[in-house]
């Protein structure tokens, strides 16, 4: 059976080729969708030879089009300029390259490598930013457990992406978002109930506890735990 995002990313290509013809390059599919997420729209990259004015213009009259085939706004970027940008973007370039499935064109991401100590300073910067907020927005919530609840869940889809970006840092190479969430888990020392939690999390809008407040102690502390271990990370 062709899966269902396929139908999707066949719509999205064709429009993409009446835009740009043959400077169009390589269109990946990407995300949540491919990751069983059937709710999701379907992420794309497209890489393109150039990228003028006159060509956004015309995606924009498609936009609407695209939201009726359940696609995301396409990622749209010029070859030269996603090359030179891996450097400014390696969480988000890095979590594409992790599972993709190619659609269109060559695979762009062969001979593409994004530098150990460009991907480490993006960790660090993610977990300190994840952590700052964090503290800040637990005490908008006046401890009130149901905000905490909610705050927890709001937040389980950005500490797991954390995870699966230190996944990769330890080397870990696995479109497996599960695997992956568990193996970055694994490196940064946390138990597998807290990432077990928090993946379930991810996915289901609440709670999976009585007092939806009981997680917050422990995600703080691992947040905690998996900044100072990212911030070690060019000792060990």
């Amino acid at each position: 059976m062709t899966p269902t995002w396929k139908t999707a990313a066949s719509t999205l290509v064709a429009d993409l080729q009446t835009v740009f013809g043959d400077r169009l390059r390589s269109v990946v599919a990407y995300g949540p969708r491919l990751e069983g997420d059937e709710d999701a729209p379907l992420s794309c990259l497209a890489l393109v030879a150039s990228l003028e004015a006159g060509d956004l213009e015309k995606c924009a009259q498609l936009a609407h089009r695209w939201g009726r085939a359940d696609l995301a706004i396409p990622l749209v970027v010029p070859e030269g300029e996603f090359r030179r940008s891996l450097d400014a973007f390696p969480l988000e370039y890095g979590e594409i390259i992790r599972a993709h499935e190619r659609v269109q064109g060559d695979d762009p991401f062969v001979g593409v490598a994004i530098a150990t100590a460009d991907l480490r300073r993006a960790c660090e910067l993610q977990a300190r930013s994840h952590l700052l907020h964090l503290r800040e927005s637990f005490i908008e919530t006046g401890g009130r457990p149901a905000a905490v609840g909610r705050l927890v869940a709001a937040s389980a889809p950005g500490f797991t992406a954390l995870l699966r970006n230190v996944a990769r840092l330890s080397g870990v190479n696995t479109s497996d978002r599960v695997e992956a969430t568990r193996s970055g888990g694994r490196a940064a020392g946390m138990t597998d109930a807290m990432v077990t939690d928090m993946l379930n999390l991810e996915r289901e809008p609440g709670v999976p506890a009585a007092d939806p407040s009981r997680l917050f102690p422990e995600y703080l502390a691992a947040v905690e735990q998996l900044s100072q271990v990212v911030d070690r990370w060019h000792d060990s």
